[in-house]
């Protein structure tokens, strides 16, 4: 064989390198825990749900160890390059894979916008004129949404660039993320810490158990926790991904519960009663646009407040500079599946796919309109990320069921019983975040049909789109929107009482849990699946290599 035959061999049976270690792992999924939410978190939970914000940290963290223990089960079986959101279409074919990565893909999409608001606010600290604060909510000004759309271009030009520098510093850069959190909270505590205000304006919890639920959702509490299942996007590139997978998923998760409450509680202690003079929600300090560094100053430790400000621009920035790429990477591959329109299936010189990342920024900077701070648009990102993470219960049931045999690295304890509790408690959060933020959502989702309808229309290799597996789609989709319109919960009809309403989600959720798993494919149906994802993986990565 001659060099070139021996290099174009070699090509041809490229596949995907497995050498990112169990640290890098970890660090993929605690960096994108540990992003804008520990900026904000602490605050717009406290704004909703006073001191009880804590039981709604510790509430959330009940609920995404759950999802996470899931996801470890069905990685540590298939560690694939994208698996989270391919799971759903080994399990229940075409059109629920299709759902679930257009899902996934309204969630990715969202996270470029939230994180440039948060650097923005924390900078207009200093930079006056890009946002404005009415009863404790800081939104971007007309100047600020045009700083925004200039740094989404940013995101969007080094993206088609095809840059790599981020990628190679990843571990720096995570240090930082990582280390910076938790050195503001030992700050704070030892400067500032008055115990008193764990009952002050109200006592613990001022607003009652409603308003801890609704912070779950919509304080940014399920936003920042989420992020745990990078370590599975990854697993067709992780080094004996059958145990580290599992390992960084639950290592990351608990890293990042154990740093969130303590930063609530570094916040809430570090707090003066004159910014409490006007009640929990209407909490109001100097620097309020940036709170840590607001508050850091505000306790003589004006080189953290530099810290901060610095990581404020680090670390969303970097985040959203990779959101940008993933997200456009999720709408390259639903085109190269046929789903949507082929047009963004299609690849540069450089080898990345400029339609797919030009339609993000447009997407993007449309967010700012409907959501022009960070805390409102942290719950529609909650809302559709949660609905991805939905799903993973009910391929991990299907798989329990149609594959009883196959290896389990990780074999989730009583897992029977908690892939239901998990699907149970994901559409609970999705309906505590309100149906003023969860019609958007469905609106979302209506339009990804529709460019699956066009998709049809135009593509003459269409494949099957596995009708019988998405039978519980279309009433789960109809009875989560009419259960979020009827409830107590953000602008919702207030027809079910508060009560109720949590058990009819529960009995709701059982059902469809049911009917899933009575459709779900059969045994080679979901073998050839995964081959097909396989081999369709390995040639996007050799199509995507630089």
């Amino acid at each position: 064989m001659t060099a070139s035959a021996q290099e174009r061999g070699e090509a041809g049976e490229r596949r995907l390198r497995r050498d990112v270690s169990l640290i890098g792992l970890v660090f993929f999924s605690l960096g994108s825990i540990i992003g804008s939410g520990w900026l904000f978190g602490a605050l717009t939970a406290s704004q909703i749900a006073g001191p009880a914000a804590l039981i709604a940290w510790i509430i959330g963290a009940v609920v995404m160890l759950i999802l996470a223990f899931v996801h470890a089960e069905i990685g540590s079986m298939y560690p694939v390059a994208g698996g989270s959101a391919r799971y759903p279409h080994f399990t229940f074919g075409s059109m629920v894979g299709f759902a679930s990565g257009w899902i996934t893909w309204v969630g990715a999409v969202t996270v470029a916008p939230i994180e440039v608001e948060a650097a923005i606010q924390y900078a207009s600290n200093y930079l006056s004129g890009l946002t404005s604060t009415a009863s404790g909510v800081t939104v971007l000004t007309d100047e600020g949404i045009a700083v925004a759309g200039v740094l989404m271009l940013v995101f969007t030009i080094l993206n088609i660039m095809g840059v790599s520098w981020l990628a190679k510093s990843n571990n720096l850069i995570m240090a930082w993320k990582v280390a910076v959190p938790f050195l503001a909270v030992i700050v704070l505590i030892v400067l500032s810490f008055n115990a008193s205000n764990f009952t002050a304006s109200g006592g613990f919890m001022p607003f009652g158990f409603q308003s801890v639920l609704s912070a779950v959702s919509t304080g940014g509490i399920i936003f920042a926790y989420q992020g745990f299942e990078q370590a599975i996007q990854l697993g067709g590139e992780g080094s004996n991904p059958q145990r580290n997978i599992p390992i960084a998923i639950i290592g990351s998760m608990i890293i990042g519960v154990v740093l969130y409450i303590l930063l609530q509680v570094a916040f809430i202690g570090a707090l003066t009663p004159h910014e409490l003079s006007h009640g929990w929600a209407k909490l109001s300090f100097e620097g309020l646009a940036g709170p840590f560094a607001g508050i850091a100053t505000a306790v003589g430790a004006g080189w953290l407040a530099v810290l901060l400000y610095i990581d404020a621009v680090i670390s969303p920035g970097g985040t959203g500079l990779i959101y940008t790429g993933s997200s456009s990477r999720l709408s390259f591959s639903l085109a190269r599946n046929g789903y949507i329109p082929e047009v963004f299936g299609q690849l540069s010189t450089r080898g990345v796919p400029v339609v797919s990342i030009i339609f993000s920024f447009i997407i993007g900077m449309f967010m700012f309109l409907p959501f022009p701070g960070w805390q409102e648009l942290v719950g529609f990102i909650t809302s559709a990320t949660v609905m991805g993470y939905a799903t993973a219960p009910l391929a991990f049931g299907a798989l329990r069921k149609r594959q009883p045999e196959h290896p389990r690295p990780f074999r989730l304890p009583a897992g029977g019983v908690l892939a239901p509790v998990a699907f149970i408690i994901a559409n609970l959060v999705i309906y505590w975040t309100g149906w003023d933020v969860d019609w958007k959502l469905f609106v979302a989702i209506l339009f990804g049909f529709a460019l699956l309808g066009m998709a049809r229309l135009t593509n003459q290799e269409r494949a099957p789109l596995d009708w019988k597996g998405s039978l519980w789609l279309w009433p789960y989709l109809a009875g989560m929107a009419v259960i979020s319109y009827l409830g107590t919960f953000g602008g919702g009809a207030d027809i079910l009482p508060f009560g109720w309403d949590i058990l009819v989600v529960s009995v709701f959720s059982l059902a469809i849990y049911a009917l899933a798993m009575g459709v779900s494919l059969t045994p080679e149906e979901i073998r050839h699946h995964i081959d097909v994802a396989r081999e369709e993986l390995e040639e996007e990565e050799r199509e995507l290599a630089v």
